[in-house]
């Protein structure tokens, strides 16, 4: 054991949808926690993911990208966001080699009078080149005059180093927050949802994947399997055929990529029965979306 003074605290991951966000916070946790597609707002709650040492724990924060809320769902989203800005002992906002500068400006502005450290970090510097990165640390320096920048590439675990032995050196003293052997605070029918979520993300284009919202509504613990019952809630009949496909096969090869990845991520064989149900307006259905969980 060190001698060390033990320190632990909340590191905040915010930024814009598609930034790489869920890739980076993966990739510093070491866990496949948050779902990663090239479609927005993939990400829907704030997702907790814990690293400990012998005298540190740090417990990273996966949210949502930001955007202007147009439903009652992205509302919600968004105050994980204001959330994660008040609550953080270090903030890391990322941006990336491809989006502008002034997007969602107000979120930087609030990034200039924030208490608590932060660290400015340019993803996807592998598909950039040296001067083009130079020339954004130098614009984020003066953007955000107290934050610390990074150029990273999460995709190629590229210089995540530096960023992480930046974090320790900057957390605060304290008992850790959690049981040294968690690694998120979310349970395994969070998971399950999630990796369902996933591949109706990867397998349908244009509205479907915004309509959607798994559910699960029975998961089973036996010695050797899990038994689970998920439902995905749509918003329109039309939507309920187009994710059931021709005799069922769209549903079933969602369920059979759902069910392999869950065997992956659990260690233990996964029973998986999928349903469709029609829930019109759920996004801006306060009640329900608090059966939900958001």
């Amino acid at each position: 054991m060190s001698n060390k003074p033990h320190k632990a605290g909340f590191v905040n991951i915010i930024g814009n949808p598609n930034v790489g966000k869920s890739t980076l916070m993966n990739a510093l946790v070491g866990e496949r926690l948050s779902i990663i597609t090239s479609k927005a707002q993939t990400t829907r709650h704030r997702i907790m993911g814990i690293v400990n040492g012998d005298d540190y724990q740090i417990v990273y924060s996966d949210t949502p990208g930001i955007l202007k809320p147009a439903y009652s769902l992205q509302k919600s989203m968004m105050e994980y966001v204001d959330t994660a800005i008040g609550d953080a002992d270090i903030i890391l906002y990322v941006t990336d080699v491809v989006e502008k500068g002034d997007k969602n400006q107000g979120y930087v502005d609030r990034l200039r009078s924030v208490s608590c450290p932060v660290l400015v970090v340019i993803n996807k510097i592998d598909i950039s080149d040296q001067q083009t990165v130079s020339g954004l640390a130098a614009r984020w320096s003066e953007a955000v005059p107290h934050a610390k920048i990074f150029a990273v590439s999460a995709l190629e675990r590229f210089g995540l180093e530096a960023v992480f032995d930046r974090i320790v050196e900057l957390l605060p003293e304290g008992e850790p927050w959690y049981d040294k052997d968690f690694f998120t605070d979310r349970n395994l029918r969070f998971f399950a949802s999630e990796i369902i979520r996933e591949k109706i993300l990867t397998n349908y284009d244009k509205e479907i994947p915004y309509c959607t919202e798994v559910v699960i509504e029975e998961f089973l613990e036996s010695e050797s399997r899990y038994d689970i019952r998920a439902v995905i809630n749509v918003m329109r009949e039309s939507q309920k055929g187009i994710l059931i496909g021709a005799r069922g096969s769209a549903l079933k090869r969602i369920g059979t990529q759902a069910r392999i990845d869950m065997e992956e991520f659990f260690q233990r064989k996964v029973f998986l029965q999928l349903y469709v149900k029609v829930s019109p307006h759920w996004r801006d259905d306060k009640r329900k979306l608090a059966s939900f969980g958001y």
